[in-house]
């Protein structure tokens, strides 16, 4: 991409998503996040009422006199997102591919956490990690997200869930909040995902587009796997096959509504070419 495209797209894609971001939070931001950290603020002359289990008891031996530790809560957040640009991003049927919805959800997120002074970092991940984007702030670090985001390039076209995950859980050593965007495809990472939720907030973020969902009877249709690189003929106009297609979609999306709900990941389906601000919206009020 040329620069001075890229430039217009970085332009248009911050004028758009700073207006949705005070259309989604609208002030509740910081609510919908679970599991904000505290960190020590000092210690004081214990008082009628204090919790016991708040006593410092080496500060208490020194002295001969209780006193408790005081906690405040840490105004500042980082939030992490974990980005899938694997193969099947590159595909949508209704307006716009399941990649660039990805994108523009990211960018969101993004200038959230840059507008209430947050950190904001970013992995980029296929069937490895591609690229790591340590938490930062200010409008320079985002608009090299942004930048990242529109322009990045893979090295491989498939997926694997399990290593930005165990990336993430070794990387950050404070909690934090991660959004991981993806479509999903992908087997065999609910244990990444469980240990990863045990130690931070993570929200996943489901893409889809609508075709995967449910096939048209259009007649013959040649199926490509942008991944696999695997193609078929498959004949829509059998009501057989556009059974089978639709029971498989539901079938996963059982697996991983059961994986999220095991692991206690908040979750959200969102297809390509839709308005994805109700979802989100949806989304962080149950969490707040």
């Amino acid at each position: 991409m040329e620069a001075t495209e890229l430039l217009k797209k970085v332009r248009k894609i911050e004028i758009k998503t700073r207006g949705l971001t005070r259309q989604i939070f609208a002030g509740e931001y910081h609510s919908a996040f679970k599991g904000r950290g505290i960190s020590f603020s000092e210690v004081r002359e214990y008082q009628y009422g204090d919790d016991i289990r708040s006593i410092d008891w080496n500060v208490t031996a020194r002295f001969n006199h209780p006193y408790v530790k005081v906690f405040e809560e840490e105004r500042e957040l980082t939030v992490m997102l974990l980005v899938d640009v694997s193969g099947s991003g590159n595909f949508g049927t209704r307006g716009s591919y399941k990649r660039e919805q990805i994108t523009e959800i990211a960018a969101l997120l993004a200038f959230s956490a840059i507008n209430n002074n947050d950190k904001i970092g970013v992995i980029f991940f296929s069937d490895r990690v591609e690229k790591f984007i340590s938490p930062q702030k200010g409008r320079k670090h985002i608009l090299r997200i942004i930048r990242e985001l529109l322009n990045f390039d893979p090295e491989s076209t498939k997926t694997s869930l399990g290593e930005p995950l165990r990336y993430l859980t070794n990387a950050l050593k404070k909690r934090c909040t991660a959004f991981v965007i993806s479509d999903f495809i992908a087997q065999d990472f609910e244990r990444s995902l469980q240990i990863a939720s045990n130690k931070h907030d993570i929200v996943a973020l489901r893409i889809n587009d609508i075709m995967e969902r449910k096939l048209p009877n259009i007649g013959l249709l040649y199926l490509n796997d942008p991944e696999s690189g695997d193609s078929r003929w498959v004949d829509t106009s059998l009501k057989s096959v556009r059974q089978q297609f639709r029971d498989n979609w539901l079938i996963e999306r059982e697996r991983l509504n059961d994986i999220f709900t095991r692991c206690g990941v908040d979750n959200v389906t969102i297809f390509t070419g839709e308005d994805y601000v109700k979802p989100l919206i949806n989304l962080f009020k149950k969490r707040s």
